[in-house]
């Protein structure tokens, strides 16, 4: 029943509803703990529930930050895809508990269109984050996954039925070319994103894991991932052997990035990259 502090996604992250995901990223931290297609999901969702109202509780106000302006923010999908697991989920249970909180919205990301939850009328307090990359990474590193077109294209759609959408641009990987990629990719954000005027991002650099990239040896793309002429070890605040572009390099590729962004979407507010 931990609830850790983030402060970038969200303000929060609240307990697992679900732990592993059904998809085979190459590149997922979740694949270091669980084995390909392992997944856990939650019997306890009203204990957790509980718990988040509780923490909750002693909030008092929201202060405003870059999480959000009016409401506390948990992310509920930390260690899964919830979208995609939806359906072992009492979803709508546990929708109706933040849409109808005075003083807290909840958050996931995703790299699916979960169709069925275009019925549900959020009011604006579940944010949806979807997951874009180059489609030529996408194909790559993210085996049965929807087409980055298609999820642009469901934005729309997801802002039409009331939820809040950001857009994940995660895992940003670099190599030979990847600026005019992410151009060509921030070109069709720009043509079929109506709602500019809503739809924020977050940018987060990759981090790849020791272990992972020892089960991907023999996968392709693994050497997209695992460049260490570009990167350096680091060890995550659990402990585990991950390796990440190197300070000098990294702060380069994140003003690189920027720029092109910028001139693209300028719309499109960055919330936060790392």
């Amino acid at each position: 029943m931990e609830i850790r502090e983030s402060g970038r996604s969200t303000d929060f992250i609240s307990p697992s509803f679900g732990f592993g995901c059904l998809l085979d990223c190459s590149y997922c931290y979740m694949k270091r703990h669980t084995g390909s297609n392992d997944l856990s999901i939650a019997s306890n969702t009203d204990s957790i529930l509980t718990a988040i109202n509780t923490h909750a509780a002693w909030l008092g106000p929201k202060k405003p930050n870059q999480t959000d302006e009016n409401y506390w923010t948990y992310d509920i999908a930390c260690n899964e895809d919830f979208a995609l697991h939806s359906k072992h989920h009492q979803w709508g249970y546990i929708f109706d508990y933040f849409k109808n909180h005075s003083n807290i919205k909840a958050s996931f990301a995703t790299k699916i269109i979960p169709i069925n939850l275009l019925d549900y009328d959020p009011q604006k307090k579940i944010r949806i984050r979807f997951s874009l990359m180059p489609q030529k990474l996408s194909s790559l590193l993210e085996p049965n996954t929807p087409e980055i077109l298609d999820r642009i294209k469901a934005i729309n759609a997801f802002v039409d039925a009331g939820y809040e959408v950001h857009i994940n641009f995660s895992p940003i990987i670099v190599y030979n070319g990847w600026l005019e990629d992410y151009k060509y990719l921030f070109e069709m954000v720009s043509d079929y994103v109506d709602y500019k005027d809503e739809v924020l991002s977050e940018c987060i650099f990759l981090t790849h894991n020791k272990n992972k990239h020892l089960a991907n040896i023999d996968r392709p793309g693994e050497e997209l991932l695992w460049n260490p002429s570009i990167q350096e070890s680091k060890v995550s605040q659990y402990g585990g052997a991950n390796i990440r572009y190197k300070r000098h390099n990294k702060s380069q590729y994140i003003n690189q990035f920027k720029e092109v962004h910028n001139k693209v979407i300028p719309w499109n507010t960055i919330r936060y990259i790392f």
